[in-house]
């Protein structure tokens, strides 16, 4: 699908972006590798030049390319020569990135400054510099390795710098995807779990490999995107949540030590059994465990907690036989936040943040209205045709929940 297709990817040497260009290579893809090691590393494996050779034994036709995303001026030139070799780019893969998982005060001003021109300005300079030309592509792509924005406060009190560096790559993909909507598409892919990469090594310590997945997986998560159309953009894609929908169901072929407990990602509210986590220092594991211990103090309290707690005490096998889906609602004012009502998998359950599995209904209103609606002095359907309430999704399974309503509301 990608036979001919010309990828720009930054930080293509190693790791998770030459996992993404290997991937193409077997397409028969151009692959820029943009990156800045031309030279072995102490520490770090593969250069510009090794990658190539293993591009081009892919399948592939490479070209290296020095670029630090610090520097303009080098991208800019790589942009040129990419051009000039290949005719054109049609694919860009903002892969490139700086980490310092260190608090405010523990931050030098430096290292702010690296992952705020490597994150942010690089992406966004890297993005400019390639979008005359992906305009003129038949199926442009712009995708940036970086996470959904999750305002849980837990995720900026660790690594603030760290965060805002990595949402600042996502709110370009929230803005480019609406400026240039139609022309070429821009996306968002963030692992589910922890990826083994030599970064995660020097983050975790010897043996957090266990607990990772290979970079295989955003490999394939990544190919999905590129090949779709243009029109699909402005999305943040879970690498595994899409290998799902398009029938993947073996996930162990991506582990390191199938079987073994994976570290869930940084960003993404999951349960974790820190039991299975062993790595110290501050490492993705020893986030991990302060998210889990230090998180639950600040969980939602008030109106609206009240009801969902309830809501899961008064829910039955018939309840679930009945209704069969996953509701997602997202609420504003007091307590508010993105909350779920599962009454499909496993027994059902309810709580803050995403729900487990894909929402069949995601329903917008203020936490006040949603107290009214489940208490009975707001009915779905008035609350619906008043715009207090907003439905995406399945309606049929919207208006079994108003039925569900009626048999909660004397518990509730």
């Amino acid at each position: 699908k990608l036979a001919g297709c010309t990828l720009f990817i930054t930080g293509a040497s190693r790791g998770i972006g030459k996992a993404i260009a290997l991937k193409a290579a077997k397409d028969g893809a151009n692959i820029v590798i943009a990156a800045k090691t031309a030279e072995p590393h102490p520490t770090l494996p593969g250069t510009i030049y090794t990658a190539a050779e293993e591009i081009e034994a892919a399948g592939g036709k490479a070209l290296p390319c020095v670029v630090n995303v610090r520097e303009e001026e080098q991208i800019i030139s790589a942009v040129e020569k990419a051009v000039k070799t290949f005719g054109g780019i049609d694919i860009l893969v903002n892969n490139a990135s700086a980490i310092s998982l260190t608090g405010t005060l523990e931050t030098a001003t430096k290292k702010v400054n690296l992952m705020m021109d490597v994150n942010v300005r690089g992406t966004y300079l890297t993005s400019k510099a390639c979008l005359p030309h992906l305009r003129k592509s038949k199926n442009p792509h712009i995708l940036n390795l970086s996470p959904p924005m999750n305002l849980n406060p837990i995720w900026f009190k660790n690594h603030c710098a760290y965060t805002i560096s990595k949402y600042g790559m996502s709110m370009c993909v929230l803005g480019m995807a609406e400026e240039f909507r139609g022309e070429v598409a821009v996306n968002a892919l963030w692992p589910k779990t922890a990826i083994h990469t030599a970064a995660m090594d020097m983050l975790g310590g010897a043996g957090i490999e266990k607990q990772c997945r290979k970079t295989d997986i955003l490999a394939d998560a990544a190919y999905c995107i590129l090949t779709k159309p243009k029109s699909f953009t402005g999305n943040f894609i879970i690498d595994e949540v899409l290998l799902r929908e398009e029938g993947v169901k073996d996930f162990d072929v991506y582990a390191i030590a199938p079987g073994h407990p994976l570290i869930p990602d940084f960003f993404l509210d999951v349960e974790i059994d820190t039991t299975a986590v062993k790595q110290k220092g501050y490492g993705a594991a020893q986030a991990l465990k302060e998210e889990k211990t230090e998180s639950a103090p600040a969980k939602p309290s008030g109106p609206v907690a009240e009801t969902f707690r309830v809501i899961q005490g008064a829910m039955t096998e018939e309840n679930m036989r009945s209704t069969q889906g996953v509701f997602q609602f997202e609420l504003s004012g007091d307590g508010g936040g993105t909350w779920y009502i599962d009454l499909k998998n496993k027994g059902g359950c309810t709580g803050f943040g995403k729900p487990p599995g894909t929402a069949d209904v995601v329903m917008s209103m203020s936490s006040a209205d949603f107290v009214k609606m489940f208490t009975g002095k707001l009915k779905p359907t008035m609350a619906f045709m008043s715009g207090k309430l907003k439905i995406k999704g399945n309606m049929a399974l919207a208006m079994k929940l108003e039925k569900l309503l009626t048999q909660l509301n004397s518990k509730l």
